[in-house]
């Protein structure tokens, strides 16, 4: 029943929009909503075996979908952050039309995602990669102001170089394998290991991954797109949509069809290094809450990179994990950006202060975040991040886990800048007025909060039962 991962937001997209009277935009954001936590329900609780259930077309054709554990991290993962994602809209975008359209992209969003995550051939992957993009770059311009078509045309920019990047890595695979199936290619990679042209097609796609990822140093486009997009769509960008287009694409394929290549993971590793470096570091210098959180993203995902270069089952699933973690600690993060926003028109954090006594919820909420971020226990956070370090302490690479450690103390630094100036001290005499953020902001915080705290407090048992078969797929 994969399918329905892909035909139920179809089917939604075609009702949602039919010409009938009444509040659509109540509709849509009902059905999205419900949706994307049944998604996170069917993925946690299996209901009636329904992994194993065959497709409801049968064998009319085909799309090759397939369900591993790592693709039952991600869904889960794009589960929470869409249902985080529809809230927040709801609460900060007052127009019907411009509700209902943000649902409809949403809904294209998630299609492309879940398509990407549950395919197993490299061009109808990306297919869907280009699906997820296009949304996207609709949804970061969705008020049209300037700032926002800046931030558009700069992923719009670097999004078109990873696509040639891309399908000119997939023309070279295909002369080499006759077809485009993850089993084909990595076929014809591992036969042909020392060829000049394979080698070439391998570098070009991962470089566009970079790009879709927001690595340094194709990080350009990120900080832009983030701080200028709508609350909503934040969250839904630094939530998922990279790690989906960029980070887990990347751990497929590097594991599972191009294989362990000993070059492509020390390229990982400097990669990984120099984005949790310069991200971090550039956090330090911005005063806008949304930037800072844009670059502390870069800096995040350089971690998932730098275990995922580890190249161990150790590193592997300490890096799934913390993709998992940083989906998590990143949407709550830009919810109370978007709280903040919303409730003194400003991401500035050098004209806040105090806000905390004014905004329990989101005060106490943030703090764990940050905590989360920082890898401090026993946040979910503190055990990813523990198990990358261990990873590399065990394979020797002992320069690069000192780094990964002293960055995470950089990372405590700035994000309890963010707390101090945006929620302690002495409230402002022009934001007396200020109050706790809607019911659908802070209904989204709580609940991500207590899913940090539950999967720092629950991890051995994760860890065991759930992260750690997932290396078994990439022997």
């Amino acid at each position: 029943m994969l399918s329905l991962f892909l035909l139920l937001p179809f089917l939604g997209i075609i009702a949602l929009n039919l010409p009938v009277k009444g509040r659509r935009d109540a509709a849509a954001f009902l059905y999205t909503l419900s949706l994307s936590i049944g998604q996170a329900i069917v993925v946690l609780f299996n209901p009636g075996d329904f992994w194993a259930k065959p497709d409801f077309w049968g064998g009319f054709f085909n799309l090759g979908l397939y369900a591993d554990n790592l693709t039952f991290v991600m869904l889960l993962s794009i589960g929470i952050v869409v249902s985080t994602a529809v809230c927040v809209g709801w609460q900060t975008i007052s127009d019907h039309r411009q509700r209902l359209n943000f649902y409809n992209l949403v809904l294209i969003a998630l299609i492309g995602m879940n398509g990407t995550v549950m395919l197993t051939d490299i061009f109808s992957l990306y297919v869907f990669l280009e699906v997820t993009a296009i949304s996207s770059f609709i949804l970061i311009a969705f008020h049209r102001d300037l700032n926002a078509l800046e931030g558009a045309f700069k992923y719009i920019v670097l999004s078109a170089l990873a696509t040639v990047l891309m399908l000119t890595s997939i023309a070279a695979l295909l002369l080499f394998s006759g077809g485009t199936s993850f089993a084909a290619v990595s076929a014809a990679v591992k036969s042909n290991s020392g060829n000049v042209i394979v080698i070439i097609a391998v570098s070009l796609f991962i470089c566009g991954l970079f790009i879709k990822g927001g690595l340094v140093p194709f990080h350009g486009w990120l900080p832009a797109a983030y701080s200028a997009a709508p609350a909503a769509v934040s969250i839904l960008l630094a939530g998922i949509v990279t790690k989906v287009a960029g980070i887990y694409v990347l751990i497929r394929l590097v594991r599972d069809v191009f294989g362990p290549i000993s070059e492509i993971s020390s390229v990982l590793m400097l990669v990984g290094t120099f984005s949790i470096i310069v991200g971090a570091l550039a956090a330090l210098k911005q005063d806008n809450f949304k930037k800072i959180l844009a670059y502390s993203s870069i800096s995040q995902v350089g971690y998932i990179v730098l275990g995922l270069g580890c190249g161990s089952p150790l590193g592997i699933a300490g890096a799934i994990f913390h993709l998992f973690n940083h989906s998590i600690f990143k949407s709550l993060l830009f919810v109370n950006s978007a709280a903040v926003e919303k409730q003194t028109g400003s991401t500035d954090i050098t004209k806040m202060g105090g806000l905390g006594s004014r905004m329990p919820y989101s005060n106490a909420t943030n703090l764990i975040a940050i905590f989360s971020t920082s890898g401090i226990p026993p946040m979910a956070g503190f055990w990813s991040k523990l198990v990358i370090i261990m990873a590399l302490w065990q394979m020797g690479h002992f320069t690069y886990a000192a780094i990964a450690i002293l960055v995470s103390v950089i990372t405590l630094a700035y994000l309890l800048a963010i707390q101090r100036k945006v929620f302690f001290g002495i409230l402002p005499q022009e934001l007396k007025h200020i109050k706790e953020a809607g019911i659908w902001i802070v209904i989204p915080a709580v609940t991500l909060a207590i899913i940090i705290i539950g999967t720092g407090l629950c991890f051995p048992l994760l860890f065991k039962s759930f992260l750690m078969p997932v290396s078994s797929f990439f022997k």
